[in-house]
């Protein structure tokens, strides 16, 4: 790849900015970051990186350790009181691609990619604003009042990116009436072997249990309710032990074992897909772009994938803007399909009437494994750079 001198603001040091950031980087570019957090804190919940996250870092040369994650090579999915229902095994996939699955903790991936970047200037309390046009350049604006001059300003600034605001206006997100719960702790539990990562479902709710690696766990649950109600969650600890009363046993430990003030909670939102992500000499990336629901455990996966395809356009095509122009034109059908694909199966999950779950059961039972296997291949498969 030919060394740029492009000098590139990312607004955003999350996952997607701190990737695209390392990628950037063993490109030859000059990168500044700038994130509106006063400080970067080992803090956050567990999320899965699925194979395709970890090839789009292998395909630009970024090989970040992530020693204390853990693997995992099937998914289980039980019914609330923990009776099965069917086991997706990905391990013939992932060998077959050369990269796993992982199990991790937000800090332990956000940590990875910060040792990626060690030589990038990266500014905290700083809140990237918006931006406007300089010639073949942008100048970003900054709250406490700074101008910046860039070549190129990448949008990583998460669900609420003011860069996204600036460039399209202010917009609505889509509410899909349900809250969700997360949580990680050290907890110990016989069915809670290494790589177990399962789903249990209920009616209107689900529950998710992972294995973290180093005797923690992340878990996850939901609850269909009204968006006001998913915003305002004040039934605390003592009200998700009530909601899951009756749940395997795993699942009511691992709440009970779990620190009040541990448990985070969020609605369940995301946005209209975005047709254009760009505007001149700046771009969107991850969930700035594309926010999507968290049913397909891939928000982090397509944030780096983005990441790898914007470096590698950036480092390959010599004007910026075009290099913009053809990152957004590669991703947008993937992240469409992902997007959409997160929508269909949250639907699913989310089921309540009594009939439906049981066809809902009834289904995932008996449809044929090529079907699951072929939907598994493609979204665990990165299309690559190109």
């Amino acid at each position: 790849m030919t060394i740029k001198r492009t000098k590139v603001v990312i607004a955003g040091a999350g996952i997607g900015g701190l990737a695209a950031a390392a990628c950037l980087k063993k490109s030859g570019f000059d990168v500044e970051i700038f994130e509106r957090a006063s400080e970067l804190r080992s803090v956050g919940s567990g999320l899965s990186l699925m194979a395709n996250a970890l090839t789009a870092l292998a395909d630009v040369g970024v090989k970040p350790d992530f020693k204390d994650a853990r693997v995992f090579e099937s998914l289980k999915f039980l019914t609330s009181d923990g009776r099965p229902i069917r086991d997706i095994d990905f391990g013939v996939l992932t060998h077959r691609i050369g990269q796993p699955n992982l199990a991790i903790h937000r800090a332990t991936l956000q940590q990875a990619l910060l040792e990626q970047v060690v030589d990038c200037k990266i500014e905290l309390g700083v809140t990237a604003t918006g931006y406007f046009h300089d010639g073949n350049g942008v100048i970003v604006n900054f709250n406490d009042g700074r101008k910046l001059r860039a070549d190129v300003l990448i949008g990583a600034d998460g669900f609420n990116s003011n860069i996204r605001a600036s460039m399209v206006g202010l917009e609505r997100p889509t509410d899909w009436h349900y809250i969700i719960w997360r949580a990680t702790l050290a907890f110990h539990h016989p069915k809670v072997t290494p790589g177990y990562v399962a789903h249990y479902w209920g009616r209107g709710q689900r529950f998710g249990l992972a294995d973290i690696g180093g005797g923690n766990v992340y878990w996850w649950g939901t609850m269909n309710m009204s968006p006001e109600q998913a915003r305002d969650w004040h039934a605390g600890k003592a009200g998700i032990q009530q909601l899951y009363s009756g749940w395997a046993e795993e699942v009511q430990q691992v709440i009970a074992a779990t620190p009040e003030e541990g448990i985070s909670s969020i609605p369940a939102q995301d946005r209209s897909f975005l047709e254009r992500w760009g505007d001149g000499p700046v771009t969107l990336l991850g969930d700035a772009a594309h926010p999507m629901l968290t049913s397909l455990g891939q928000g982090a996966g397509l944030a780096i994938e983005d990441a790898a395809v914007l470096a590698h356009c950036l480092a390959t095509i010599d004007d910026p803007r075009t290099a913009l122009r053809t990152y957004e034109n590669r991703r947008r059908e993937r992240s469409r399909i992902m997007v959409e694909g997160s929508r269909a199966l949250s639907r699913i999950e989310q089921l309540e009437h009594p009939l439906s779950t049981f066809a809902r059961g009834l289904y995932f039972r008996f449809v044929p494994e090529r079907t699951l296997a072929r939907q598994n291949e493609m979204a665990l498969t990165f299309p690559g750079v190109e």
